[in-house]
């Protein structure tokens, strides 16, 4: 029994984990995917009908799905981005993670022009966030940022006069 223990604990700790759509966590590793951005988890997006729709949610599903009952590698930049995270382009299988992300349509291009076409797919067969309207996730994380600082900023000046 203790064996069969051993064994889990060594397969699950080579288990790729999404932690957003564009995202992976194997063990005490941090991957974002190279190429893509896909919405934040708590972004929302519109259907083509205008109703609201949790789109950030949806792209870590359809990763999780990619990553479901595959053999999961990826392939790394040496350098790591801002928060300490390696640069990769990953598979399941022989798949391409990242790709499969943008075709599907969970993820926009990012500055990668082997996906270009991917994500013209996508929008003209209207999969995923391009089947309605959707901010770009980067435009996303700005606003947030600048709603924090505001909130913030606000915050003080109510602090300030007590």
């Amino acid at each position: 029994m203790l064996l069969f223990a051993v064994i889990s604990s060594a397969a699950a700790a080579k288990r790729y984990k999404a932690v957003d759509g564009d995202s992976l966590e194997q063990a005490e590793r941090r991957i974002r995917l190279d190429g893509i951005d896909a919405p934040e988890f708590i972004q929302t997006c519109y259907n083509a009908d205008n109703t609201e729709y949790a789109c950030g949610l949806e792209a870590l599903q359809y990763l999780e799905k990619l990553l479901q009952n595959s053999s999961v590698h990826c392939e790394c930049a040496v350098q790591k981005d801002k928060y300490g995270r390696e640069i990769c382009e990953c598979f399941a299988d022989d798949i391409s993670i990242n790709q499969a992300m943008v075709f599907g349509g969970y993820a926009v291009n990012y500055r990668k022009d082997e996906y270009i076409e991917a994500e013209h797919n996508a929008r003209e067969n209207k999969r995923g966030i391009w089947r309605g309207k959707f901010m770009r996730p980067a435009l996303f994380r700005t606003l947030e940022r600048l709603k924090s600082k505001a909130a913030a900023k606000k915050y003080s000046a109510a602090a300030d006069c007590e």
